[in-house]
């Protein structure tokens, strides 16, 4: 089956005034162009170097080993077929002869690791040839990331679900208050909810009470995990999707407090985060309503300089934001000057996530929302947590 749309390439090469797009790969080290050319699950072996070249103008060409001569079959265009390593170094001239600029899977500096995915020898090889090469990343977020309609509706069909398993969590916790109670018996219930609801997941829920939720990515299990005691923190982090074809995950992070009055130390914490969150929405509001192009980067430089001048920037350590897709971490744009430099652009029809956090060795809180952009228009799919949630008597 044809992965890659040939026309919609080609304009979007144009649109990019790009000489054509080099697609490469050696044994499973580039999963951008395997999945672009068909190749992922499909059954067939990559043992030897493959490439695949989309002119802006003209029929795509390929070039194949001859052990492999029928990888790219599925793929418009002539195939060339070679063996030895002259035979390669002939070939990949020929294929891009013309070709002054080319777009491969390659980040300066490896700025953006998801996307620098051809080593720097095939890159030496190409620019030998007179070709110079630029990032594709936002070419491969038009074919990789960009949500189709049908998509956008389960993804809101998801969201309101996590909400609700959300608020049946903290019912849980609240009706439980002063009776023990671990995060792994709210995690189990939590998963029954996801099944209740018709949504499946990569991983069970994250549910961790005050030094636990100082660290990002800690997960209860049977073996490890704590009871949730009266005035603590509890965190609730959540994603899920529908389990059909084409469907993309939503993904929230809540935070509730065992107590009836909600110390001044944690709420100004996350009165940070949610300041920053809302730096940042307001960034791609008015970014896109205005029809001008945001990239990751400066969503999180957003919300990180409201964090910082609240003087919690040290205790936010992880990027803003995380694409979202078919996977809970999409292939499109990260909101990220700080893991990364995500130049990326947020293109129509993508979504994504905000999440800044604080952490401590003794606690910590985190925010989390959903947002798509379309044309002139940036959606947050949910409520926004506006104050941590008592959960005491």
């Amino acid at each position: 089956m044809m992965a890659l749309p040939i026309e919609a390439v080609q304009r979007a090469l144009k649109d990019e005034k790009l000489d054509g797009w080099l697609l490469y790969d050696f044994h499973g080290s580039n999963p951008i162009a395997s999945r672009l050319a068909g190749l992922s699950g499909s059954g067939k072996m990559a043992t030897r170097r493959w490439y695949y070249f989309v002119p802006a103008a003209g029929a795509p060409r390929g070039l194949v080993h001859a052990i492999e001569p029928h990888n790219l079959d599925a793929l418009p265009g002539e195939k060339q077929v070679y063996a030895g390593r002259e035979q390669l170094s002939s070939g990949l001239a020929s294929l891009l002869r013309g070709a002054r600029r080319v777009a491969m899977e390659y980040s300066p500096n490896n700025a953006i690791p998801y996307v620098s995915r051809v080593d720097a020898g095939t890159l030496e090889a190409v620019r030998a040839c007179g070709t110079d090469v630029v990032s594709s990343g936002d070419l491969a977020q038009r074919f990789e990331a960009v949500w189709t309609g049908e998509a956008i509706a389960t993804h809101q069909r998801a969201s309101e679900a996590l909400y609700r398993i959300k608020d049946r969590a903290f019912d849980l916790i609240r009706q439980r208050t002063g009776s023990p109670l671990t995060e792994f018996e709210v995690q189990d219930a939590m998963v029954g909810w996801f099944r209740d609801e018709g949504l499946i997941s990569d991983s069970p829920p994250i549910v961790a009470a005050q030094e636990h939720a100082g660290n990002p990515h800690y997960m209860p299990t049977r073996a490890n995990h704590r009871a949730i005691r009266p005035n603590e923190i509890v965190l609730l982090d959540l994603w899920g999707k529908l389990p059909v074809a084409g469907a993309v995950f939503a993904d929230i992070t809540w935070v509730g407090f065992t107590g009836s009055h909600v110390p001044d130390e944690f709420a100004q914490a996350f009165g940070a985060i949610r300041d920053g969150r809302d730096a940042a929405i307001t960034l791609v509001h008015s970014r896109i309503s205005a029809g001008q192009e945001v990239r990751g980067f400066e969503v999180d430089r957003a919300c990180r300089s409201v964090i910082d001048q609240a003087g919690f920037g040290s205790h936010f350590i992880h990027r803003t934001g995380h694409s979202l897709g078919e996977e809970v971490h999409g292939n499109g744009v990260h909101m990220d000057d700080y893991e990364t430099y995500d130049d990326r652009r947020l293109l129509s029809g993508t979504g994504f996530t905000i999440e800044p956090g604080v952490y401590t060795d003794r606690y910590g809180v985190r925010t989390e929302i959903n947002m798509y952009v379309r044309d002139r228009e940036a959606v947050v799919t949910g409520p926004r947590q506006q104050e941590i949630v008592t959960l005491g008597p």
